[in-house]
């Protein structure tokens, strides 16, 4: 039986794993020195941090632990911060908010970490106007497999040869590494999922907070109203936020809002920079929006409570299907941005045969990328979930796809890399990997599966 506190080997998502000694070291020096020691006695070695994961990549499957908590560095400047891996989003956001500033990147769990946030290349509600964290990092501080830390700035190419790989149409991918001729370190590092070395330190990039912001939870009567004012509104510049809530998605959150209108089966939650008012009560109205019945933001107060109104929805997932005694079966694909309602349309019309009223879909429908969490009550449901996850993966890469578009693929999804790239674009990847892990120890059996 392991000695290891269970808190190191499981993650958000209920994946477990083992290992033999985990070590939470407290500076540079000592964090080489166990990288030495894994390398010099063929160990294999896992870098943790917050748990907030949904893949297990952070889960080890033997070997050592080796916990980033004590590198909490947080010095805040003039457009960017120094932080440590272990410092989290919500430490980001109270330490930049008495300078008027703000960490782009919007994860759903507020408490994870930095360094887990560059590892997944996370993004979250406001990618739709940001990006994912790839674009917000400026600097990385690494200690490699090699035993030597170094130092890599945003625009430094990696000294060797890569391939390009083909990229998806969507606006969003975590698939395995981002390769291309002439990349930068840091691109390589971000997304990588812990497999290529050890993130000691970042300095990411902070953004003015606008000085006006309009935010909503807009209901509608019918899903394709919904539907329609996505792509109506999709093009608005000054959007920063277009997530989508689906009629089960709202019959499970009534749980803690009972004050959603009786009426609304479905809902959109917007967040845009300005103040001009009039021009989204016109949207608004011609969307068919029930505007009397929506909700709206009037002070920074409100903006929170929508956040915690649209982070709910994770949290009450995870309550049912721990309650019912299985792993989260939620997915994380995302297709071109006009093969949006085809892919939603597939998952409903799946899920009603085969999984009815078992299921939720909700999150960032403006980058096309809506995340359905199967929500089984039997042995026999979950293996239909299972089979699910692995046709809705397929049917998202026929439609010019990607299988993991925030959350990386860590362990429990490795084997859908397949789907999405050829043989000889995953060998490319494992030769990236070889190169800056020849014993194949950091982050064993994340993304691949040999």
């Amino acid at each position: 039986m392991s000695a290891v506190p269970p808190q190191y080997l499981t993650d958000a998502s209920g994946f477990s794993g083992f290992a033999e000694q985990v070590y939470a070291p407290a500076d540079e020096a000592s964090v080489v020195k166990i990288v030495q020691g894994a390398v010099r006695d063929a160990t294999p070695i896992t870098a943790v941090g917050a748990g907030t994961g949904l893949t297990g990549a952070r889960v080890p499957q033997g070997g050592i632990v080796l916990s980033l908590e004590k590198f909490r560095r947080l010095e805040v400047g003039n457009g960017s911060a120094r932080v440590g891996p272990a410092v989290t989003l919500l430490d980001v956001r109270e330490a930049a908010a008495p300078t008027r500033q703000f960490f782009a990147p919007d994860p759903t769990e507020i408490t994870a970490s930095i360094g887990g946030v560059i590892a997944t290349n996370a993004s979250g509600s406001r990618s739709f106007r940001y990006g994912s964290a790839r674009r917000h990092i400026l600097g990385l501080r690494v200690a490699l497999m090699s035993g030597r830390v170094e130092e890599y700035r945003r625009g430094d190419r990696i000294d060797f040869d890569v391939p390009m790989i083909p990229m998806p149409d969507t606006t969003k991918n975590t698939a395995g590494y981002r390769l291309s001729p002439g990349m930068d370190w840091i691109d390589l590092f971000t997304g990588s999922e812990g497999t290529l070395g050890v993130i000691l330190e970042a300095e990411i990039s902070l953004l003015p907070i606008p000085a006006n912001l309009f935010g909503a939870v807009v209901f509608f009567a019918s899903d394709e109203k919904a539907l329609d004012a996505v792509d109506a509104w999709r093009p608005h510049q000054e959007l920063r936020m277009l997530e989508y809530v689906d009629r089960n998605s709202l019959d499970l959150l009534r749980r803690r809002y009972p004050e959603i209108p009786k009426e609304a089966d479905a809902a959109l939650l917007i967040e845009a920079e300005g103040d001009d008012v009039d021009v989204w009560e016109e949207r608004l109205s011609s969307a068919g929006a029930l505007i009397e019945a929506s909700w709206f933001a009037t002070d920074p107060r409100d903006r929170e409570r929508f956040r915690r109104f649209r982070h709910s929805l994770p949290e009450l997932v995870i309550e049912v299907v721990v309650r019912r005694g299985f792993l989260k079966m939620g997915t994380d694909f995302a297709v071109p941005l006009g093969r949006s309602r085809e892919m939603l349309a597939y998952y409903r019309k799946q899920l009603e045969d085969r999984l009815p009223d078992r299921y939720v879909i909700y999150g960032h429908i403006g980058d096309a990328h809506v995340h359905v969490n199967m929500l089984p009550g039997s042995k026999a449901e979950a293996e239909t979930a299972s089979e699910l996850l692995d046709e809705f993966a397929r049917h998202a890469v026929r439609l010019g796809g990607t299988v993991s578009a925030e959350h990386g693929l860590g362990k429990r999804k490795a084997k859908l890399l397949s789907l999405q790239y050829a043989p000889e674009h995953i060998e490319a990847m494992k030769a990236v990997k070889r190169r800056m892990d020849p014993g194949w120890l950091l982050g064993q059996g994340t993304l691949f599966t040999v």
